[in-house]
């Protein structure tokens, strides 16, 4: 049953599936599916890799920002030498020391000629910044500024500052905010004790450049946020970059409790310890560390996005591609019942085109079909018609002929006693009631009485010969199949004294039941024996056709395509018919 598209046909209790439906589920399916193993699969070798990496890069950072600190402290600690054990120096300063307060030229000169030196250390130098010689004043107090390079005021107070490191002889400070000026950059310092002849207690007072240490502790080398804890040589926290670090950290910190790598309170704690005794701690969030990771998922999730979109739009092509060719197809089956002799219209997909010429090539079988048929049903009206013509009043003839032959007895003519018997038997044969259907057994009696008849007409010109396997004898077959092939060789092929017909039946390959008749008459020419075997029915109404013509369509009726009817003459040599058609039984008959 055809059904217009758009309408649901019912299948029974199996519900029918969409095809779109299916397309998209399959082909959304085939992208995600193993976008989503991959990312399953591989998120924890992804993580681990990427953990690593970054635990890595931070912990090099971190050696690198600590080798920059020791380097602070080692510069500082060769520069304060340079002025704590320089004689010279150490001389000039004496010498000012020594002079009255009234010798102020003198006093000027010397500390213009200090100054001088502290400014070429600095510039010399670029990590250094401020440096000042400092004398001690009374326990408790302030120490009083004698030089300095920078302006640091008069007083300085070296108890405020936090405690470091002690190393190589020097007091190591910070980070704490420089003490030039306002402007309060972190810096390291160091002081060392200065030896001047008279023993006289004074300190040389020396700072890192003040944009030092926010360039060696800087935030951006890390690519990330993180802050920095210094552990000074006493384990104790020297400075927190963060303020809100919480407690525990730097309990735990302070303790020493951490080790090279710890993860503590949602934090990434990165430690380095120096040789010179101090100890660099990098501080990570998580959130932070793990930036990189949510930065790699978000860009598999918009992968997985983008293939969602892609799997969208590459099934609307192919349900573009596919399914409007695919209800074309539809279109054309459904507009086969309306009109069965059209063309189909080809769509441009190459599958479907094949199965549109293979439902074209049908619909042609199915048109060649309803054409058989119909010929069929007029030839079984021209047999019918045909049967009962001559079938009219065949009992008077009966009749008729059955007084002759007792006349002829009566009177003692046998020779037309055998004429008339003969005659009847053929008509009774030819025209009787009896099935059209019936044994070769039965067609070669019926042929023997009909040649017996001839021969006796034609005041026996001719001789005849009848031979059969005995497994055909009962092969089924139309009948009066082989009287008008018969007639035609008798009044064709024997027109001299000496003629002769011969009908042969034989069995071929079991299945087969092969007819002969030939004859050694005049015979004719390929072309008009191909002739014999078309379908111009207007030329055969007269001669040889008639007969032949009868029994072709008799062929073409019970068999179909399964018979074969051929004819080979030869002028002056005869002419050959030969029959093949399939063994059947009496009730394959549709009689």
């Amino acid at each position: 049953m055809f059904k217009m598209p758009g309408h649901p046909v019912n299948h029974g209790p199996i519900a029918a599936r969409s095809l779109r439906r299916t397309l998209v589920i399959y082909l959304m399916l085939g992208c995600l599916l193993p976008l989503v193993l991959v990312g399953v699969l591989t998120y924890s070798s992804i993580y681990s890799i990427l953990s690593n990496k970054i635990k890595s890069g931070i912990s090099a950072t971190l050696m690198q920002e600590a080798a920059n600190l020791e380097n602070a402290v080692i510069n500082l600690d060769l520069a304060t030498k340079q002025f704590a054990l320089d004689d010279q120096i150490s001389k000039e300063v004496s010498d000012y020391l020594s002079l009255q307060d009234s010798q102020v030229f003198n006093k000027a000169q010397i500390m213009a000629s200090i100054k001088e030196r502290m400014n070429l250390a600095a510039f010399t130098n670029p990590y250094l910044g401020l440096t000042a010689y400092l004398e001690p004043g009374e326990p408790g107090n302030a120490e009083s500024v004698l030089f300095a390079n920078l302006d640091i005021g008069k007083t300085f107070s070296s108890s405020t500052l936090p405690e470091f490191i002690h190393y190589n002889g020097a007091d190591y400070f910070g980070p704490h905010p420089t003490q030039y000026g306002s402007r309060g950059s972190l810096v390291l310092s160091a002081m060392r004790a200065v030896r001047v002849p008279d023993n006289r207690p004074l300190f040389i007072y020396m700072e890192t450049h003040y944009r030092l240490i926010d360039n060696i502790l800087n935030k951006q080398s890390y690519g990330m946020k993180v802050s920095h804890v210094l552990v000074n040589g006493n384990n104790k926290t020297a400075y927190v970059e963060d303020p809100e670090l919480p407690q525990n950290i730097r309990d735990a910190i302070s303790q020493n409790k951490i080790g090279d790598y710890r993860f503590l309170s949602s934090r990434h704690l990165f430690r380095y310890a120096s040789s010179q005794g101090w100890e660099l701690i990098g501080v990570v969030h998580n959130s932070n560390f793990n930036s990189e990771i949510v930065a790699w998922l978000r860009t598999m999730i918009l992968v997985a996005l983008s293939t969602l979109i892609f799997a969208v739009l590459l099934a609307w092509l192919i349900l573009r591609h596919i399914y409007r060719p695919l209800h074309k197809v539809n279109v054309e089956i459904v507009s086969m019942v309306e009109n069965r002799s059209s063309q189909v219209s080809y769509t441009n997909v190459q599958e479907f085109n094949f199965v549109l010429e293979n439902f074209q090539d049908m619909k042609d079988q199915i048109n060649q079909l309803i054409h058989t048929v119909e010929t069929n049903e007029k030839e079984k009206g021209r047999f019918e018609v045909e049967k009962l013509l001559s079938q009219i009043n065949p009992h008077f003839l009966h009749n008729t002929l059955n007084t002759v032959q007792w006349l002829a007895r009566m009177n003692g003519q046998q020779d037309i006693d055998k004429l008339v018997t003969l005659l009847i038997k053929v008509l009774h044969y030819n025209l009787g009631k009896k099935s059209l259907i019936v044994t070769v057994a039965d067609e070669i009696d019926a042929l023997r009485n009909y040649m017996d008849l001839q021969r006796i007409r034609y005041d026996y010109e001719f001789h005849y010969s009848l031979d059969s396997d005995d497994e055909a004898l009962h092969v089924a077959v139309p009948r009066f199949l082989l009287q008008p092939l018969v007639e035609n060789a008798i009044y064709h092929g024997t027109g001299d004294r000496g003629g002769k017909v011969a009908v042969t039946i034989r069995i071929k390959d079991d299945s087969w039941v092969m007819l002969r008749v030939e004859d050694n008459g005049t015979g004719m020419d390929q072309e008009t024996a191909e002739w014999l075997l078309t379908d111009d029915e207007a030329g055969k109404k007269r001669g040889l056709g008639i007969g032949l013509s009868y029994v072709h369509r008799m062929l073409k009726r019970y068999y179909g395509d399964q018979m074969k009817l051929g004819i080979e003459s030869e002028q002056n040599v005869g002419t050959v018919i030969t029959i093949q058609i399939p063994i059947r039984r009496m009730e394959e008959f549709d009689d």
